[in-house]
């Protein structure tokens, strides 16, 4: 059985924060996604974000129309033992080009 060997070198680590924020005597509550990383390992983000967005679906036998493509980022082999799971992937379906139904387009 081969070694697992991740894309991901150097070091990564990506952790969702709570925060809370009072405004005008009303407290908000909200998250946020923190990617921190050294050099090698910001680049080899990158260049998987890249390898996901240049991905053609459709020549991804084994990938079922309106399945969209993805990698697992896994805390202790992808990333560090302190980040959360995370799955990176496309927003489009193979072979439909369709959005799934809980995205909503950001504001113009």
């Amino acid at each position: 059985m081969a070694k697992y060997k991740s894309e991901i070198l150097g070091h990564l680590d990506i952790f969702i924060l709570e925060n809370e924020e009072e405004i005008e005597g009303e407290i908000s509550n909200f998250q946020e996604i923190l990617i921190h990383g050294d050099p090698q390992g910001l680049r080899s983000f990158a260049k998987l974000l890249i390898k996901i967005a240049d991905t053609n679906q459709n020549d991804i036998s084994l990938l079922p129309i309106g399945a969209r493509e993805h990698f697992h980022l896994r805390p202790n082999l992808d990333i560090s033992s302190s980040s959360v799971e995370v799955i990176v992937g496309r927003l489009d379906a193979k072979g439909t080009g369709l959005f799934y139904d809980r995205y909503l387009s950001k504001d113009k």
